[in-house]
């Protein structure tokens, strides 16, 4: 471990938002981290990155890493002591760190580590994206989103929360059925839900523009991906209300999904 890398990180996270005590969710990429910390003569490995993010939201805090994993959607038997996250090094580092809890979705389960994981223990949603599931725990702890270096379009998988909870209709839902061994090893079958986008409508998730919009009503603090750290934070129940608004508006084409009239 790099302390130094650890604290430089640290400190730029805590520029960018990130707070003593907050719960926050991390999606991330960390190519341009590990540049930085090498130019700067630091290690800037992923355990460097993870404990980094440790350090900004301190003991009192609490980290989520998305585990997202589609394979269960493919057949593919699901085993949530060891079914590997496919959102990158980071994420699965953090689903091996000893004391982390997996939440139970097969395919949108979390990582969460810190002084608050006890809270999402037992998380077992039937539904990814639904009003049980982390995505509507992390709003009702006044949790946080913080983005490393990534677009929208890559990362904010939030948004399909609030399409969820607010049932629209270029979404439906979906059901998957799959082997699932549980974390004492038994080993079951199974069904979850997505609410999954209309391919039949041409439906494309584009959410960029939602992006930029959170931009212009400051509900972003931090830089955006490629610029200073790369981190921007985001308060999830704001966020949720202005994604909100959005739809009841009816202004979710152009700033949440498009339509391939092509397909």
């Amino acid at each position: 471990m790099d302390d130094q890398a650890v604290s430089s990180l640290a400190e730029d996270w805590r520029h960018a938002g990130i707070q003593n005590g907050d719960v926050v969710l991390i999606h991330s990429s960390l190519r341009r981290t590990v540049r930085r910390c090498v130019q700067g003569g630091m290690s800037g490995t992923v355990d460097d990155v993870l404990a980094s993010f440790r350090e900004a939201v301190g003991d009192a805090g609490t980290l989520l890493f998305p585990l997202f994993n589609f394979q269960f959607t493919e057949g593919v038997a699901f085993d949530i002591r060891t079914s590997p996250s496919q959102m990158g090094v980071l994420t699965e580092t953090a689903r091996q760190l000893h004391g982390a809890v997996r939440t139970g979705h097969p395919i949108y389960s979390f990582a969460v580590i810190g002084a608050r994981s006890g809270e999402f223990a037992g998380i077992d949603n039937y539904s990814g994206y639904g009003a049980d599931s982390p995505f509507a725990k992390l709003r009702a702890v006044g949790g946080r989103i913080a983005i490393l270096d990534l677009p929208d379009q890559h990362s904010m998988t939030f948004y399909h929360h609030v399409e969820e909870m607010k049932n629209v209709p270029y979404r439906f839902h979906k059901s998957f059925a799959g082997d699932y061994t549980d974390s004492s090893g038994v080993t079951s079958r199974r069904e979850y839900g997505l609410f999954v986008r209309d391919l039949e409508k041409g439906v494309k998730t584009d959410v960029d523009p939602m992006g930029e919009l959170l931009w212009k009503q400051s509900l972003y603090s931090g830089d955006r991906p490629g610029e200073g750290t790369g981190l921007r934070v985001i308060d999830a129940d704001p966020l949720f209300l202005s994604v909100e608004r959005v739809i009841d508006d009816g202004k979710a084409e152009g700033l949440l999904y498009s339509i391939d009239h092509a397909g």
